[in-house]
């Protein structure tokens, strides 16, 4: 097993040699440690300023300082940081904000993990943002910060179109005509073309649109929401609504917990309709070139029958998807096979195939979704298990997620706070948090599938689905109900043996055992996203991007809404949770890019 780059090692209260804080007053703590923050930051004092962590802290930015999605570990990086960006963005301003879920509160995470949490307001030259502080207690009664965001949120001479900045203008009738003007481009081309009409090209559009950069999405899909509408019938979010709302338009509360996706297809398609983005349907990018003496891209779009269009654009954002090409494995004897196969992301439902034997390849999320709806149509189904699965009950990951997204929260702070931590203490926590599910609210459910043969994990490193998810955007399952199916024997196993070869009626293992089926899906993943890459921009692009899903040596995302090793081209994908929020941090990137505050040179350190 590779070595863990984030071992153990929280400041639980035996390792700081304090006892039990509770009788203090967070609100005290909370004014001392920002005030002598506060003064060290307006003298530029950076000494000063690191001392007031542990030695060991974490200072993460969001786009505030660096530009860039950076974590600091420790007072050395973090003394860094603060001398090569401090002058140069002019932190001020810092305001504790004292309102109801913002207020500093003292947080017992475990028996032996106590912290305060706070949170302040600040101004950059250019935009402002706010702040998240984890203090931990020392022996001498001081408190220094475990961990500090700073999250940019807006630009001060740009700041987004919405609520009292909206238009205020009458529309006196020329609202249908100024619409055809915007969404013809036939004499002003747009600054960015969105390619995908999923979630994340539609929140990434509408971000620019209310920030000010006129932006086309294009997707090859006849109608806005097909991503999601012509997947497998059954299929359903597997996170909890709170956690999936969409930008400047939230779900209805009568909706329910979890989403099925031909209900998201249909939203995503008003979505587009209300906030009035502008939309190619039905067209493909046919031949691009970039320019690097103007910067731009010349791109050349196919409207699918409304002839083609060749249009001179800054930025080119890829919004396609969780992955590349559908990945299928390259199995002898396929000639040979009289039934028939197809990848998930083909397959459509049940319905059309009882009566027969099916079998599917694979053991995560959408394997476990086309198994049980195999089972729900009375088919005789087989899911084959290639390696270990990571299973976790819905009812843990509303545990892991329902502290932040609920009712309760306003969406804009739930996202602030789901960011606040760096990722290495996020898994140190969910490395004791998962195992507690599995030998808690999951065990009936984890030894039952271990009596029947199903393999499972804990994740990597121990760390359960957000570091599967990060890392290898998949290699888990939510259970949302195949996973008593399987016990049940409803769905049967195959696992602990390669496959060999397609046979004329199934296929046949390395063991010597053949699965006969009428009808084989392969739930087998995604390719790179730079197969996409490849597609539009050619292997030339492509070979300047060197990863773009997966964590970088600070945790961070490697390639997405940040700068990714090519001038104007960027990469907006990820769960409706991280493209909610990156969204924004895009654009305004972007946005400052287009308006001269932001040049290469200041996102590195």
């Amino acid at each position: 097993m590779a070595t863990d780059p984030f071992p153990q090692r929280l400041p639980t209260l035996d390792r700081l040699g304090v006892a039990d804080p509770s009788n203090v007053s967070s609100s005290e703590v909370a004014t001392e440690w920002l005030s002598s923050f506060s003064t060290a930051i307006t003298q530029s004092d950076t000494a000063a300023v690191v001392d007031l962590f542990l030695e060991d802290g974490f200072w993460k930015d969001v786009i505030a300082l660096t530009w860039d999605f950076r974590t600091f570990e420790g007072r050395k990086d973090i003394k860094k940081l603060l001398d090569a960006r401090l002058a140069a963005t002019g932190l001020n301003d810092l305001c504790l904000l004292q309102k109801p879920l913002t207020e500093p509160v003292l947080q017992k995470v475990f028996n032996d993990l106590v912290w305060l949490r706070f949170c302040f307001s600040f101004t950059t030259k250019h935009g402002k943002g706010t702040a998240v502080v984890y203090l931990v207690p020392l022996p001498d009664s001081k408190w220094k910060a475990y961990t500090l965001l700073t999250s940019l949120e807006s630009l001060t001479d740009f700041p987004q179109k919405i609520g009292p900045l909206r238009n205020k203008e009458a529309d006196h009738g020329t609202w249908e005509e100024k619409r055809r003007q915007e969404t013809d481009f036939s004499s002003n081309d747009p600054t960015v073309i969105v390619i995908g009409a999923g979630h994340s090209g539609l929140e990434t559009a509408a971000r620019l649109k209310y920030i000010g950069v006129p932006t086309l999405v294009i997707d090859k899909k006849p109608r806005v929401g097909d991503s999601w509408r012509d997947r497998y019938k059954n299929l359903c979010l597997h996170g909890a609504i709170w956690s999936n709302q969409t930008p400047y338009l939230n779900f209805p509360s009568t909706w329910p917990v979890y989403i099925p996706a031909r209900k998201l297809a249909d939203w995503l398609e008003g979505y587009a309709s209300f906030l009035e983005l502008d939309v190619w349907t039905a067209s493909t990018i046919t031949k691009t070139s970039w320019n690097d003496i103007t910067k731009t891209w010349s791109v050349e779009v196919n409207r699918g029958g409304k002839g083609t269009k060749v249009l001179t654009v800054k930025h080119l954002v890829f919004a396609t998807g969780s992955g590349g090409h559908p990945k299928v494995p390259d199995i002898p004897g396929k000639a040979s096979f009289k039934g028939s196969t197809v990848h998930s992301s083909e397959f459509t439902s049940a319905a059309n195939h009882i009566g027969k034997k099916a079998l599917v390849v694979g053991c995560c999320n959408s394997a476990h979704d086309i198994a049980q709806d195999f089972f729900s149509h009375g088919v005789d189904i087989t899911m084959y298990q290639r390696s270990s699965t990571f299973v976790i009950s819905v009812k843990s990951m509303e545990a892991l997620s329902g502290t932040v997204y609920n009712d309760d929260f306003p969406t804009e702070l739930a996202d602030t706070y789901n960011t606040s931590l760096p990722w290495a203490v996020v898994r140190r926590l969910n490395q004791r948090i998962v195992p507690m599910f599995a030998e808690t609210t999951d065990k009936a459910i984890l030894d039952g599938l271990a009596k029947v043969g199903f393999k499972t994990n804990l994740g990597l490193h121990g760390a359960g689905i957000y570091s599967l998810y990060l890392e290898r955007g998949g290699g888990y399952y939510i259970d949302t109900g195949a996973s008593q199916s399987i016990i049940d024997g409803n769905i049967k196993i195959k696992s602990g043996s390669a496959i060999e070869s397609f046979t004329e009626n199934g296929l046949r293992f390395a063991d010597g055992t053949e699965l006969q089926a009428d009808i084989i899906v392969f739930a087998t993943g995604y390719g790179d996203h730079r197969d996409f890459i490849s597609d539009v921009c050619g292997d030339e692009i492509a070979s300047k991007i060197t990863r773009i899903w997966g964590l970088d040596e600070e945790g961070q995302i490697a390639g997405m809404w940040r700068y990714c090793g090519q001038d104007g081209l960027w990469f907006a994908n990820g769960n409706l949770a991280l493209s909610r929020f990156h969204s924004l941090h895009l654009a305004m990137q972007i946005k400052a890019i287009e308006e001269g505050i932001l040049n290469k040179a200041d996102v590195v350190i």
